[in-house]
């Protein structure tokens, strides 16, 4: 018997691999035990392989035939790979609706199954963003609509809940759904000490303040309308009478099929892509007559039609059409693109714009959903520990003795931090994570600085390890926008910008300190540094001189802080002025000389009489003459600025205003030179071929100035930013994401940056699905 079912294993692998899933139902027929056989080396079973593979049919004959006995269908679904991965687990991060709602309706116990990592398919639905999946799990959770919300499902080992999951991988539509559906997880933390919003506040890009964007994506950002989240209400019976329908259109005929299908297809294109602005403003006005999320182009997508994009995406092999259909349909996609983009609504940017503004707009709601919830509990001492008011009063609606998730929940409370320890085994220690306020004015998010000073005026106290406040964080890591916000709150600006550090570094001293990276949106050393000095003379003119410490523990002053620093800026600084000044000068000289020599001999000679050019009167001698002196006088004005930058001294304040000055000042004689040079040459030249080549003169002047033309070209991004940033007051911020850190309470603290234990913000997001 045992090599009879080595035998079928073996053929029931074959089959499996190849699709053959016909031939595996038979199999399934004749040996009640390949149910539960596990066919590959990862310890997958043939009802996994189904699942990867996205055949919806296969999985629905497979777990149909496996129900006709209860106790073996459990069996059979409980199964588990090496990982310890059940097949709904796999549906789950798959985002396959029909297979959830097939799987998990034969035994529901299967959403609180755990792999090796400790996630169950509830965890895994939130860890890949996959809205519908989740609400379905959630809803077997969940019969009949209990009142009591079920917690253990939504943690896996590291301490990570599905809201930090949802929100470190970006999926802002299903983070506001989880903070409405599992509302206490708004305060949780993992192991590191991180809760949601932590993760939330070290996301610049997420917000607008953190996001570059042009003139021209402005204007285009600002028309774009975004509809705001709103709370998704799953129906069951809704979803399921779906995949009978489903499955009722999946025994019709091909070509009838295709006629059905392009009906879903025209009208779900004609609601939610046609005419976004009509159905925004429909929402907006009328939204009792729209179902619960009936705008969300996600759902609309997964309940109304089944194209085939959303086939492949939740790996479903039905095809939307025969295969003898695709030249037509490309044909048509062909003429839609190529209409779509003359008239400007196909292009990728205007996707990217509206995508950029809706994760702007839902990351703002789920910050506010956030700190409203975080409002209901006492903001402590530096607002580090908020304490629930429940906890102190003994309410807990969980279960505290049979629930393991609850045991793992209590360790990672802030009451119960005092008694970890680290895994040294020396002295017991309180570690804490930074405060979001910190991690947010660190990362240049005004927004979520703004309000949460709004509801927590005393978060402006709040400190870490070096007893920084949000002052000494936004001054240090080069937020002008967010030190600007502060300068204009309504805060008590003598105790909370005449605040030191442990070194005894006032904002001032932290201004003038150079970091590790570069801190500016701007190329190259010399202007790196002009914009150094520039925010320290901000800071230092931002608030009265008295407010700032002027030395430090260490006895020094802001400026020695600043020369100390930034000593290899400034030499790097002087490097790259220096070779670029020689390489300039040296094409200065060259048409300095040809300019000389050009003015020196004039088209047509002189009359011998009367000592005047004889085509003196001709409007291209005007322009030849004018044209050359320009050019001479251009190109020895940038000869000598670009010596007078040679043999500069390079000092540190010489990179405010002297240098990119002499630098623009060269820069603009030399283009000046080049585009004068070239007129006069063209304009003496006319001269020759006026008789001969009148009409084609034009032509053959343009290509032959080409290659002075690109090498003018090459030039000039240097010449904007140099003048860009000379001319701006205020040095625009970088968009550099800053990882959180822990912040190590002990007896005795390491000085400096050396002794911060910097720790990655994306835990182990990882999945093992796989």
């Amino acid at each position: 018997m045992a090599t009879d079912l080595e035998m079928k294993k073996k053929e029931l692998f074959t089959f499996a691999m190849k699709g053959k899933w016909k031939e595996v139902i038979k199999l399934y027929e004749q040996d009640q035990r390949l149910h539960k056989a596990k066919i590959t080396r990862s310890g997958s079973t043939a009802l996994h392989i189904a699942v990867f593979d996205g055949n919806e049919e296969a999985v629905e004959q497979m777990v149909e035939h496996a129900g006709t006995c209860p106790q073996h269908c459990e069996e059979a679904l409980q199964t588990q790979d090496d990982r310890k991965n059940t097949a709904l687990h796999i549906a789950a991060s798959m985002g396959n609706l029909r297979m959830c709602q097939l799987i998990a309706s034969k035994n529901a116990s299967l959403v609180s199954v755990r792999n090796v990592d400790g996630e169950t398919p509830l965890f895994l639905a939130a860890l890949h963003g996959r809205k519908e999946a989740f609400l379905c799990l959630r809803h077997v959770s969940h019969p009949n609509g209990t009142s009591t919300v079920n917690y253990d499902n939504c943690r896996r080992k590291d301490g990570y809940t599905i809201l930090h999951s949802a929100i470190n991988g970006d999926f802002y539509d299903l983070a506001f759904q989880i903070i409405h559906l599992y509302p206490e997880l708004v305060n949780w933390v993992n192991e590191e000490g991180f809760s949601p919003l932590h993760l939330l506040a070290a996301k610049p890009s997420s917000f607008k303040s953190g996001s570059r964007l042009g003139r021209y994506e402005m204007i285009i950002y600002h028309c774009m309308p975004v509809e705001e989240l709103e709370v998704a209400q799953y129906n069951h019976q809704e979803s399921f009478s779906g995949s009978d329908e489903h499955k009722k259109n999946c025994d019709l005929p091909d070509n009838y099929r295709t006629c059905f299908d392009s009906f879903g297809v025209v009208k779900t294109w004609l609601i939610t892509n046609r005419f976004p602005v009509l159905h925004f403003l429909k929402n907006k006005f009328c939204p009792e007559e729209q179902p619960p999320n009936a705008d969300d182009p996600e759902v609309a997508r997964n309940n109304n039609i089944a194209v085939e994009s959303e086939c492949r995406a939740h790996g479903n092999t039905r095809r939307l059409y025969p295969e003898n259909y695709e030249p037509c349909c490309n044909f048509f996609r062909f003429i839609y693109l190529a209409v779509a983009v003359i008239l400007g609504q196909g292009s990728s940017g205007l996707k990217r714009i509206q995508r950029k503004k809706e994760k702007h707009v839902w990351s703002l709601q789920i910050m506010n959903e956030l700190l409203c919830r975080a409002s209901l509990y006492e903001y402590e001492n530096d607002g580090s520990e908020p304490q629930s008011i429940d906890y102190a009063s003994g309410a807990d609606h969980e279960k505290e003795d049979t629930s393991s998730l609850d045991e793992e929940s209590k360790k990672t409370r802030p009451e119960n931090d005092k008694q970890q320890q680290d895994k040294g085994g020396k002295d017991s220690k309180k570690k804490r994570a930074e405060t979001p306020i910190l991690i947010a004015a660190k990362n240049g998010v005004a927004e979520m600085v703004e309000k949460i000073i709004e509801l927590f005026p005393v978060a402006i106290h709040d400190m870490n390890e070096e007893k920084k406040n949000v002052v000494l964080v936004a001054v240090e890591h080069r937020q002008p926008h967010v030190y600007h916000l502060l300068l204009q709150r309504n805060i008590l600006k003598e105790s909370a910008f005449r605040k030191v550090d442990h070194e005894g570094n006032s904002a001032l001293h932290l201004a003038a300190k150079f970091g590790q990276y570069k801190p500016w949106l701007i190329p190259g050393a010399a202007l790196q540094m002009q914009w150094e000095i520039k925010w320290l003379e901000f800071v230092s003119e931002s608030m009265p001189s008295h407010l700032f410490a002027r030395r430090n523990n260490h006895n020094k002053t802001p400026k020695d802080i600043f020369m100390e620093t930034h000593a290899q800026l400034v030499k790097s600084g002087g490097e790259w002025l220096n070779k670029t000044s020689e390489s300039c000068s040296v094409v200065a000289a060259l048409i300095a000389t040809v300019a000389f020599a050009t003015s020196a001999t004039l088209p047509g000679g002189v009359d011998q009489n009367t000592g005047q050019p004889t085509l003196e009167r001709e409007p291209a001698f005007n322009v030849f003459a004018i044209t050359s002196l320009i050019a001479l006088c251009c190109s020895i004005t940038a000869v000598v600025m670009f010596l007078s930058i040679l043999t500069s001294r390079y000092q540190e304040f010489d990179f405010k205003a002297d240098l990119p000055m002499k630098l623009i000042l060269g820069l603009t004689s030399l283009f000046m030179s080049i585009a004068s040079m070239l007129v006069s040459f063209c304009a003496g030249h006319f001269f020759v071929l006026r008789d001969q080549l009148q009409y084609y003169a034009l032509p053959i002047y343009a290509v032959t100035c080409l290659p002075v033309t690109l090498f003018a070209l090459a030039q000039f991004p240097l010449y904007f930013d140099l003048v860009w940033a000379t001319f701006k007051s205020v040095p625009q911020r970088s968009y550099k994401a800053i990882p959180i850190k822990f912040s190590a309470e002990d007896s005795t603290q390491k000085e400096g940056a050396g002794g911060e234990t910097k720790k990655e913000n994306s835990g182990k997001s990882g999945s093992s699905a796989g």
